[in-house]
C-alpha cells in the first residue's frame, strides 16, 4: 500500500500498519511526539490499522487535533484519579476544549484543597505510565459492563447512541471509560497539567437534569507553556468584566431583582450615555438614519404576523398568557423590527424614498435560561443600537456594504477592530421547521451575503443553524478574555417579512412592489460592548469614554478654592471633572486616583494658584509638569473630540 505524507512524499508497505508504527518508521522522535493521525482528512487514533492507499499526516501537540487528543487523554487520567479518591463518584463526560479539558462527575462539590489532592493522584497515574488499550463491545455487553461498574451516565449515553454505532472503550491499567478517542498510546507522555477550577454543571446542559460537579483543567507538553498559560489566567481574572466592573462601581446585580438584570451606577450609566449619544449622532447626522421610538410591548397579534410567536415564543416574556377569551395577550418585545415596519407604512413610499433607514435605541427582553446568565454579556434586558433599512433589491449590495463599513468604523473608534472575526450564519437544512422560506430562498440569500463579503475582501467562516428564522446573517464576533466568542454586531438580510406585513413602495413603473429589509446594529448591545471594553482596556478606558476624566487634587485646604475654580472651568468646557478636597496627604490622593484608573490628575498648590497653572499627571506619560489650565483644556478637548486612544508610555511606580 502507498502512504502519501504531508510533504507530498510517500512510503510503501507490503502489510497493514498501525499509524503509530508508520510514525516510528518515519522517525522515532516523531513517534514520541505523535498524538493522533489524520487519514484522508479524518482524525484517527494512533492504534488505527491502515491497510490501503491513503494520505497520512502524523498529528502532534502543535496541531489542534493532536492537542485535543493529548488533553482528552489527560481528562481520562483525571477521571481515574477521581475514582481512586472518590470511589462512589459517577463519571459523566470528559471532552477536550479549546483551553484544555473538563470532566463532569456526580459527586460532592470540590474545593481547591480537593483539586490539589486529585492533581497529586494524577501525577502518580502518569508516573505509572499505563498503556491505553482500545477495545469494542456489543451494545448489550457495553451496557452490562457499565452497569457492573456503577456508571449510570455511561449507560444512558450508550442507550442514546445509534443502533449501528461502534461502542469503543479505553482501558488504562484497570480504569475503563466509554470513549470514541483518539488517545495517546499511554499516560507517560503527559508532562505538564493543572486543574484550574471546579463548578456546577447540569447533566447534558439542561436545568431539568441533576447538577454535576465539573472539573476544568489544562495540559501542555512543556512546563514553561503551562506557566505562561497560568500567568495568562491571572491576567484574565484581573480583566474579567464581571469582577472588575463591580470593583470600579460601574454596575451591580441584586438577587431580589433577578439574574440577567444589571443595575448601572452613575459611572456605568455615564459611559453608556456617552456611547449612546455618539452612536445616535453618528447614525442620524452622518449615515442618513431617521430615529424612531416604539413601545416595549405589543399584543401577540403582532408577533404572530412577524413569525416570532411560532419561532421564538420560548425566548419571549409573555404577559397574561393564559388570559380568558377576549382579553389581550401581551409580550415584551425581543426585537424592534415589526414596530418599525408600521412607522414605514405610516405613509406610502416611492422608489425614490428608498433606502429608508430607521434606527432606534431599543430596550429588548429575552427569556434566557438562568444558567446562561453572565455579567453583562448575557442578560435578560438589554439595549441595542437597532436599525432597519427598507430598500429596493437593487440597493441591497450597497446598503449591506455600508452596514459593514459603519460597524467597522464604530469598532475601530472603540479600539476593538483588530480582535474581530466574521461569520456567515446560515440556516440548518436538517432542521427546516425552525425557519421560514424554502431551500431556494435560503440558498439565494446566503449566496448574496457570501458575494458581498467576498467583494469587500472580508475573510469569514460559515456556520449552519445560526441564522435568524427569516434570513441569514453577517455576524461580527469578538472573543472575551476567556476565549469565548460573542456576537458584537449583526447584519441580517430579510427578503420575506415585507410581504407578511404588506409593506410596499411604488416603483418607477407606477406599480406597488415589495421591498427587502436589512436588520442591523452599528455597535450592538450596549451592555455587551461595555463588558468588552472593560476587559479589553482592563478598566483604563480612552479618555472620551471615562466617566471621570480629570480629578483636581488640592495639596492643602488653602488651595481648595482654586481647585474648585479649576474644576468649574473644566466642566464649562464639557470635561467630566471632580475635586478631591478631603483632608488627606497628596500622595494618598494620587494613589487613589491611579487605583480609580483616571486618565488625568491636576495637582494644585500655592504656586499653581498664584500663577494660574496646574501640575498635570497622566496615566500615559506620568508627571507631565506644570501647564497653563487653558493649554491643558485645549489638549484634553482635542483628545476627547477626536476619540484618541493614547498608549501608556510610562508606568508610574508611586
Amino acid at each position: 500500500m502507498k502512504i502519501t505524507l504531508k510533504d507530498g512524499s510517500f512510503k510503501e508497505y507490503a502489510q497493514p500498519m498501525r499509524i503509530i508504527d508508520i510514525a516510528a518508521d518515519l522517525s522515532e522522535g516523531l513517534a514520541r511526539m505523535a498524538c493522533a493521525g489524520e487519514v484522508n482528512g479524518k482524525v484517527m487514533d494512533l492504534r488505527t490499522v491502515i491497510d490501503q492507499d491513503c494520505a497520512l499526516n502524523i498529528l502532534t501537540f502543535n496541531d489542534e487535533a493532536g492537542k485535543a487528543a493529548y488533553r482528552h487523554t489527560t481528562s481520562h487520567v483525571l477521571a481515574e484519579a477521581v475514582k481512586r479518591l472518590y470511589p462512589d463518584a459517577k463519571c459523566a463526560i470528559g471532552p477536550s476544549i479549546d483551553t484544555g479539558f473538563y470532566y463532569d462527575f456526580d459527586m460532592e462539590p470540590l474545593d481547591r484543597e480537593a483539586l490539589d489532592a486529585i492533581e497529586a493522584e494524577m501525577k502518580k497515574i502518569i508516573k505509572e505510565g499505563n498503556e491505553l488499550k482500545r477495545f469494542t463491545l456489543s451494545r448489550a455487553e457495553a451496557i452490562a459492563l457499565m452497569e457492573k461498574r456503577g456508571e449510570p451516565y455511561k449507560v444512558e449515553l450508550i442507550n442514546d447512541l445509534p443502533e449501528d454505532a461502534e461502542l469503543s472503550f479505553y482501558d488504562q491499567g484497570g480504569f475503563v471509560d466509554l470513549c470514541a478517542g483518539p488517545h495517546l498510546m499511554s499516560t507517560k507522555p503527559i508532562k505538564a497539567f493543572k486543574l484550574i477550577s471546579s463548578s456546577g454543571a447540569y447533566w447534558r446542559g439542561s436545568e431539568k437534569n441533576k447538577m454535576l460537579t465539573r472539573i476544568y483543567g489544562t495540559a501542555f507538553t512543556k512546563n514553561a507553556d503551562l506557566d505562561a498559560y497560568l500567568a495568562h489566567l491571572e491576567d484574565i481574572k484581573k480583566r474579567d468584566h464581571n469582577k472588575l466592573g463591580r470593583e470600579m462601581k460601574l454596575f451591580l446585580t441584586a438577587d431580589v431583582i433577578g439574574q440577567g438584570l444589571p443595575l448601572f451606577t452613575p459611572k456605568g450609566t455615564k459611559m453608556i450615555m456617552t456611547l449612546q449619544r455618539w452612536i445616535e449622532d453618528l447614525e442620524d447626522n452622518e449615515w442618513g438614519y431617521v430615529r424612531t421610538r416604539t413601545p416595549l410591548m405589543a399584543k401577540s397579534d403582532l408577533y404572530k404576523i412577524s413569525g416570532h410567536w411560532d419561532h421564538y415564543m420560548d425566548g419571549m416574556f409573555i404577559l397574561n398568557k393564559d388570559a380568558e377569551a377576549g382579553k389581550e395577550v401581551m409580550a415584551l418585545r425581543p426585537m424592534t423590527c415589526p414596530f418599525q415596519y408600521y412607522v414605514y407604512m405610516n405613509e406610502q413610499r416611492s422608489y425614490r424614498d428608498l433606502p429608508y433607514r430607521m434606527s432606534e435605541t431599543s430596550t429588548l427582553f429575552r427569556n434566557e435560561d438562568s444558567g446562561e446568565m453572565h455579567g453583562l454579556t448575557r442578560v435578560r434586558q438589554f439595549t441595542i443600537t437597532e436599525g432597519h433599512i427598507v430598500l429596493r433589491p437593487d440597493q441591497a449590495e450597497e446598503e449591506l456594504t455600508r452596514c459593514v463599513e459603519l460597524a467597522n468604523y464604530v469598532m475601530k473608534t472603540l479600539g476593538i477592530d483588530g480582535d474581530v472575526t466574521y461569520r456567515l450564519s446560515k440556516w440548518d437544512p436538517e432542521n427546516k421547521d425552525k425557519y421560514e422560506g424554502d431551500e431556494e430562498y435560503w440558498n439565494s440569500t446566503q449566496q448574496y451575503l457570501r458575494d458581498v463579503m467576498n467583494k469587500n475582501g472580508i475573510q469569514f467562516t460559515e456556520a449552519d443553524g445560526e441564522a435568524a428564522f427569516y434570513g441569514p446573517k453577517i455576524d461580527i464576533q469578538a472573543k472575551n478574555v476567556y476565549g469565548k466568542e460573542d456576537t458584537m454586531v449583526t447584519i441580517q438580510l430579510d427578503c420575506e417579512s415585507a410581504q407578511k406585513f404588506g409593506m410596499t413602495y411604488v416603483g418607477a413603473d407606477g406599480e406597488k412592489k415589495s421591498p427587502w429589509i436589512i436588520h442591523r446594529t452599528s455597535m450592538g448591545c450596549y451592555e455587551r460592548t461595555l463588558a468588552w471594553l472593560i476587559e479589553h482596556y482592563a478598566g483604563q478606558f480612552p479618555t472620551w469614554l471615562c466617566p471621570e476624566q480629570v480629578r483636581v487634587l488640592p495639596i492643602s485646604e488653602k488651595t481648595n478654592e482654586y481647585a474648585e475654580q479649576v474644576c468649574a472651568e473644566l466642566k464649562k468646557a464639557g470635561i467630566l471633572a471632580t475635586v478631591d478636597a478631603r483632608d488627606e496627604k497628596i500622595g494618598y490622593k494620587i494613589r487613589e486616583a491611579r487605583l480609580d484608573r483616571l486618565p488625568y490628575m491636576l495637582v494644585v498648590g500655592a504656586k499653581e494658584a498664584e500663577e494660574g497653572l496646574v501640575s498635570v499627571r497622566s496615566r500615559f506619560l506620568g508627571d507631565e509638569g506644570q501647564k497653563k489650565l487653558s493649554d491643558f483644556i485645549v489638549a484634553i478637548k482635542k483628545e476627547i473630540d477626536t476619540k484618541e486612544i493614547r498608549k501608556i508610555e510610562v508606568e508610574e511606580n508611586q
